[in-house]
């Protein structure tokens, strides 16, 4: 099937930041003049294309390093990489990490091609072919343009909270002096547009001209609306935990469940922009970057070696204790040893019958992984160094990562890799939050409201192979919810902002575990928790610093958030 990123001709152009990252570059990237390419269908449509090529991904987003490696699911290999600065305390207003300013470019972008693509006429092309197979898609350009406006506004607002929401094309002036907008402003904007957008954007894009995929549908424009809702409704900006709040967010995630337009699949949604689940992907072309820095570094044919040889992501003990057993028990490595209450589980093969996720998010000593078995036991073959392209933390990622991918120069392969921005699962775990937060209990229902929290949370259990949660009390449900959050998502940019969002940063961001495995004999090994890494919390950062460097160009971007 062909896709809107398979269209893409557009390169980047170089841009210089001024205030707000918003002004001195050429939207229309060389193509040709503002009046030239208005003329022409196709690379109007580039120009559109030009905005989705903003959306945030995260195949190592900072530096090289997925998110999670500022999280405690995961550390990053590199000890001097700038990810580190979020972990030791070092970032700061000065020295930035992750400050995503460029999505003021791709806002410019979508505020240039809204008011360019108002004024477009294509009329002296009546009597081409394409002329009705053009008027089918650019139907839809406004709408597509408006969401991923407010999707960049988001993404923007969960970073710093109040921001700059320009909503024209600025001159250097303009953008020099605008001011910030209120955090709650900013989402009741964003629900606005969802809201006026969602009706006019299509299902699917199946029966549209090309029926291309990756592009902003009705159901995107919904999932985006209660994703800033539930963001809303949270301890971080909701310090009073007003239900009015939490019952708002659980409307928006309900009409999606009723919708009926996406369904839960118990397949790899990882690289399948089709799957019935998947909302949004933004599809990329082929690469091998990003198996290159986390395939166990014996499988890269010799590729992996200097700077790259210490540029994985690597899961932690910390996470691998937050998936349970395939019975539903909690599964810790304690300074004694495995721990569990399940009577089936076996503390000398610890990996085996673990929640199905676990098998797809994470590669761990005895896993069968390209015709071979991972060896990460003292003396093991991927027992190696850091600067030897070993693992920190005694494990390898998965998830993502395509086995099939080879460095072999007689045969190479490589692959796509598409990065989920949204999914089903996300609504639904979604709706179980604001509905238990909001009325208490993860029974409750009503004619409003006729699905529970623990039906929502216990729908994405079910279709992982899980067993119910069937705690009855509002604490315990939120602690299997929360945790629920972090095993479906893990390594799809969601426990950096979770922790954010629910304030446990102080609880959970500080020590960092691994596991040392020593070979008694045979297939026989000991388990050793080790604490890998102390980290640095403060507060503050549940919110990004506003870089000085724009403090420096426009005074109304002032005052800096709390703490900075």
């Amino acid at each position: 099937m062909k896709t809107i990123f398979k269209t893409i001709s557009v390169i980047l152009a170089a841009v210089s930041a001024v205030s707000c990252g918003y002004l001195e570059f050429d939207e229309t990237n060389g193509l040709r003049d503002y009046d030239g390419v208005y003329s022409y269908f196709d690379e109007t449509k580039q120009m559109l294309t030009h905005v989705y090529s903003y959306i945030p991904q995260d195949f190592g987003a900072i530096g090289g390093a997925m998110r999670d490696c500022a999280s405690d699911d995961a550390e990053f290999g590199d000890t001097g990489g700038v990810v580190q600065y979020m972990n030791n305390g070092s970032w700061s207003a000065l020295n930035t990490v992750d400050d995503a300013w460029s999505l003021y470019y791709g806002i410019r972008a979508a505020n240039e091609f809204m008011q360019s693509f108002a004024e477009t006429d294509f009329s002296r092309f009546e009597k081409d072919p394409d002329y009705q197979n053009w008027l089918d898609q650019m139907q839809y350009f406004q709408y597509e343009a408006r969401v991923l406006r407010v999707f960049f506004f988001f993404e923007l607002a969960k970073r710093y909270g109040d921001i700059a929401m320009p909503l024209t094309k600025l001159d250097i002036e303009e953008a020099n002096s605008i001011s910030k907008t209120d955090f709650n402003d900013v989402i009741e904007y964003i629900v606005a547009e969802c809201d006026a957008c969602a009706p006019e954007l299509p299902d699917s894009y199946t029966g549209v001209a090309n029926s291309e995929t990756g592009r902003i549908t009705r159901g995107f424009a919904m999932a985006l609306k209660s994703k800033a809702l539930l963001y809303a409704a949270s301890r971080l900006h909701n310090p009073s935990m007003d239900a009015a709040k939490w019952k708002r967010s659980a409307e928006a995630a309900l009409d999606i469940i009723e919708s009926g337009l996406y369904s839960l699949d118990p397949a790899d949604k990882c690289n399948n922009p089709l799957s019935p689940e998947v909302v949004l992907a933004r599809q990329n072309d082929v690469s091998t970057t990003f198996e290159l820095y986390n395939f166990p570094i014996r499988f890269t044919e010799g590729m992996k070696y200097g700077s790259n040889a210490v540029m994985g992501t690597y899961p932690t003990q910390n996470l691998v204790d937050a998936f349970q057993t395939v019975n539903g028990y909690p599964v810790t490595l304690e300074a004694s040893g495995w721990v569990s209450d399940d009577p089936e589980f076996n503390p000398a093969r610890p990996y085996l019958n673990r929640d199905p996720r676990f098998t797809r998010t994470v590669l761990c000593n005895g896993d069968s992984f390209k015709g071979s078995v991972i060896a990460l036991y003292k003396g093991g073959r991927d027992d190696l160094s850091v600067s030897e392209g070993g693992s920190p933390t005694g494990y390898f990622l998965r998830k993502y990562v395509q086995e099939s991918t080879s460095f072999d120069p007689d045969s190479p392969v490589t692959n796509k890799h598409h990065w989920i921005v949204y999914r089903y699962a996300e609504t639904l775990l979604a709706y179980a939050e604001s509905m238990i937060e909001a009325f208490g209990s993860p029974t409750y229902t009503d004619a409003e409201f006729p699905y529970s929290a623990a039906w929502a949370l216990n729908q994405v259990r079910a279709n992982a192979g899980m067993p119910d949660v069937t705690v009855t009390g509002k604490d315990e449900f939120i602690e299997a919810l929360r945790n629920e959050w972090r095993v479906e998502f893990a390594f799809e940019d969601h426990r950096f902002w979770d922790v954010r969002r629910w304030m446990i940063g102080d609880e959970t961001q500080t020590d960092i575990y691994g596991v040392e495995i020593t070979r008694e004999s045979g297939s026989n090994y000991s388990y050793k928790r080790f604490l890998y890494e102390s980290r640095t919390w403060n507060d503050k950062m549940n919110l990004y610093p506003v870089p000085q460097s724009e403090l420096f160009k426009n005074a109304n971007l002032a005052p800096q958030n709390p703490g900075w």
